[in-house]
């Protein structure tokens, strides 16, 4: 009994919402040529990785053709030839956090990032996609904004790294977590 009476109800509201959903079209109701013409029935754009065309009968996708990247070393640059010392990268960074009021416990994290992104080296190059650093800047050359010497100096490169830190995530642990959830900072 209560089946029955859900599925007339079902029915009813089925029926109040779209009315039309049982009807059918018939090949006599619509003739060729009466509205279409040639003209094509509807424009399609669409972003992304497929190319989409849509005509009267039918339709194509396409995945659209990859395009180049261009590294850094593409474009000319590549990275210099130096010794890194982490060791020493990592005791100035565990200065710069104190400095900026942060717990010891943010040194960890951002010990535990950078590792993970460049070993602490300040000469580390993604060559995929032309990441540099110690803190791995996409591309390097942001760096600049925080000395002239970002391409060699652990300093400047920790300074920038910290900055882009507290900026986008506020703590090294916040940008630690990111990294564990999505594999990237």
């Amino acid at each position: 009994m209560v089946f029955a009476f859900a599925a007339a109800v079902s029915f009813l509201l089925v029926n109040i919402v779209d009315p039309y959903s049982g009807a059918t079209a018939s090949a006599d109701y619509v003739q060729p040529g009466d509205r279409f013409d040639g003209e094509p029935i509807q424009d399609v754009e669409v972003s992304g990785e497929y190319d989409v065309a849509v005509s009267r009968e039918a339709y194509l996708v396409e995945k659209k053709p990859e395009e180049p990247v261009v590294t850094a070393a593409a474009a000319g640059w590549a990275p210099p030839a130096i010794t890194p010392d982490p060791g020493s990268a990592q005791a100035y960074a565990a200065g710069a956090v104190a400095a900026r009021g942060w717990p010891s416990s943010e040194f960890d994290c951002l010990y535990a990032l950078w590792a993970k992104e460049s070993g602490w080296r300040v000469n580390a190059y993604n060559a995929s996609s032309g990441a540099y650093g110690i803190p791995q800047a996409l591309p390097g050359s942001k760096m600049a904004t925080a000395g002239a010497d970002w391409e060699t100096n652990a300093a400047t490169q920790i300074e920038w790294g910290l900055g882009y830190v507290s900026g986008r995530y506020g703590t090294p642990c916040g940008a630690w977590a990111h990294s564990q959830d999505v594999g990237w900072y």
